[in-house]
């Protein structure tokens, strides 16, 4: 007979108490009639419309008319009226729209502007039991990269990995990300959409090939994750069952047309976005990560060079202090003093942590531990 774990056993009781309890309840419990309903005369109540909390809410509340006279009415009152120009209403308006139609229309500043250098591949086996894939930029060459990298793991028996999303640019390669996905997913199976205004320009991206690895796979995220990347991470949950662990993504899943303007500058639009099976959407509202770990920019960002420097195990695997053994007391010292001796007067050193990575390492662990077959009886 099959036995639920005592916490699995818990959570169905509770479950089929509410259930029992919301049955009992209804109007036929115990076989009693369906009591007739009442007619209320009176008149209903009418409840005062919610305060708008936002901004865009506030807007939002706002009639036709009001609209179209508000800036009348700011330019007959307002205490500087020199400042409510057409120039400086139109830049107004332009500011506007990219806000409130963001990411769907993007003009491009800050690092955006100046561009992003290519991430590069990077592969490692942590603790001879992690798989740790740094994807970098999503081009053909990194895909090369990445299948001798599963090779590897698989030689070596390896039976978990981590795809790290973080270091890879924001970009529309999706038929990438689709080659990507087939590593890990199994054949036949609809990846993702990419739709289009209309519905016959519609593409539909499928699993073309048997996984190479279907061991336990975790994505890595962080707030700058966009594009392809949130796709993988998206597909992979839902096809290879895959954990996201970071921060929520951009919800930039669309395909940018640039579009120039007058001045040479040049605007990005979306022209066509990416649904999953179901319709599940990853644009705007982006990817949510099934174990969130918050992390600062320069925090993920210190981390990353780090990783590229020296790897990621230093940044996950602690390093073991001194202890007295037998070896100390024959030869007369103590490990433990001498290292306590060499610290005084000394400040302590900082040390760089991936805590998202470490976070996917502890889930591996869990997951293990759950998938161990149960002892027999008797032993």
């Amino acid at each position: 007979m099959h036995r639920l774990p005592p916490n699995r056993l818990l959570s169905v009781s509770i479950s089929a108490f509410a259930a029992a309890m919301a049955w009992l309840s209804g109007p036929v419990a115990f076989g009693a009639e369906e009591p007739e309903p009442r007619v209320s005369t009176q008149a209903p109540e009418s409840r005062p419309a919610p305060l708008p909390q936002t901004l865009r809410e506030a807007v939002d509340t706002l009639p036709e008319a009001d609209l179209k006279e508000l800036l009348n009415v700011l330019r007959e009152n307002y205490l500087a009226p020199d400042k409510l120009d057409e120039n400086a209403v139109l830049k107004a308006t332009a500011q506007g729209l990219f806000e409130r139609f963001s990411p769907g229309i993007v003009i491009p500043f800050g690092d955006e502007a100046a561009g992003r250098g290519l991430n590069p591949f990077r592969s490692e086996i942590i603790d001879q039991r992690v798989g740790y894939l740094r994807l970098g930029a999503l081009t053909p060459e990194s895909l090369g990269e990445l299948d001798a990298a599963l090779k590897t793991f698989r030689d070596r028996a390896v039976p978990a990995a981590v795809l790290d999303l973080r270091a890879t640019p924001a970009g529309s390669e999706f038929d990438l990300a689709a080659k990507l996905c087939e590593r890990f997913c199994p054949k036949g199976r609809v990846l993702f959409t990419v739709r289009r205004p209309s519905a016959q320009q519609e593409m539909i991206l499928t699993s073309k090939q048997d996984p190479v690895f279907s061991g336990v796979l975790v994505t890595l995220t962080d707030a700058n994750t966009a594009g392809a990347a949130e796709v993988v991470a998206a597909v992979l949950r839902t096809q290879a069952k895959a954990l996201v662990i970071g921060e929520q993504t951009r919800g930039e899943a669309v395909e940018y047309a640039e579009l120039p303007l007058p001045s040479g500058r040049k605007i990005r639009v979306a022209v066509a976005e990416v649904a999953l099976p179901e319709n599940v959407r990853v644009f705007p509202g982006g990817v949510t990560p099934d174990i969130a770990v918050e992390v600062t920019i320069g925090d993920t960002e210190r981390v990353l060079k780090a990783a590229l420097d020296g790897g990621v195990a230093p940044l996950v695997v602690e390093t073991e202090r001194p202890r007295l053994n037998e070896a100390a007391l024959v030869a007369g010292t103590n490990p433990e003093l001498d290292a306590a001796r060499q610290r005084q007067g000394k400040l302590p050193v900082p040390v760089l942590r991936d805590v998202v990575l470490q976070r996917a390492l502890d889930a591996i662990t869990t997951i293990a531990l759950f998938e161990q077959p149960a002892p027999a009886k008797g032993r």
